[in-house]
């Protein structure tokens, strides 16, 4: 049985134009299109969503896998990113990475 899509870690790294992007590595047992991991949000302690990546497919051979997200803006006043996976069977779940918002 495939469990939730899992966050194994999480990297801030920065964009240009004093943005910002977040790199993740999702563990997910995908069986396929019915189950699959097909996206990751980086919100806010508070949770104000600040970025979202979708997966348009199925990683079924490639486990773990690493992702990044669009630039984004990164509010002066938050220090702590939360970074949360999403399946397509059991939404968001599994184990999350608390990643410090270091600039």
């Amino acid at each position: 049985m495939t469990g939730e899509a899992d966050v194994l870690k999480a990297e801030l790294l920065p964009a240009a134009g004093g943005f910002w992007r977040v790199q993740a590595t999702i563990h997910h047992a995908d069986q396929g299109w019915d189950h699959y991991a097909d996206g990751f949000q980086v919100l806010t302690e508070n949770g104000i969503l600040l970025a979202e990546r979708e997966l348009l497919h199925p990683h079924v051979n490639e486990q773990p896998f690493t992702r990044s997200t669009d630039a984004f803006a990164l509010p002066a006043d938050v220090n702590v990113l939360i970074v949360r996976a999403h399946d397509s069977v059991h939404d968001h779940g599994g184990q999350v990475v608390r990643l410090p918002a270091q600039r």
